[in-house]
């Protein structure tokens, strides 16, 4: 079959779907590339009891994070502006959200899962962790809070 055959309008539609394809993959690439959007993962991690924070290098922490009915542990985070922070969270008891207020962070935390994320924190200020997976009668009192500050310290649990 020659293209000779194929009538011009499907030729139009083949092409027309060729761009559209085009398109998406530069839109994907930008939004990797540009604005540093990571896609959230599950860490092949076991699951950990004990929250800490680790400081990799200046300005590159890890912290690992729990959630438990009704609470995040820890509760306060405080880091310096320009960090880049990897979030590992997991949960004890039932299916919980993990939000950041002003970040690309949107997580389900279940139960013996180990969830990865990725942050850097520009801005002084304070950033709202929430949960927005309903987990029980207290689930509206389950927050946190990351405090990014100027000082140059390393990251601590206040």
């Amino acid at each position: 079959m020659t293209t000779n055959n194929i009538p011009s309008l499907e030729k139009k539609i083949f092409l027309a779907a060729l761009v559209f394809i085009m398109v998406q993959l530069g839109f994907i690439a930008y939004s990797v590339y540009k604005l540093g959007i990571r896609v959230p993962t599950c860490a092949t991690l076991k699951p950990y009891t004990k929250a800490e924070i680790i400081t990799l290098a200046p300005d590159r922490y890890e912290i690992h994070l729990l959630a438990r009915m009704w609470e995040f542990e820890p509760s306060h985070i405080q880091v310096p502006k320009g960090s880049v922070v990897d979030f590992f969270i997991t949960s004890e008891d039932v299916t919980h959200g993990f939000y950041i207020d002003g970040t690309n962070i949107n997580l389900m935390v279940v139960p013996n899962v180990v969830n990865y994320a990725q942050a850097r924190f520009d801005k002084p200020g304070k950033y709202n962790i929430i949960c927005h997976e309903y987990c029980g009668i207290n689930h509206a009192q389950m927050h946190a809070v990351i405090e990014v500050t100027e000082s140059t310290a390393t990251a601590r649990l206040p």
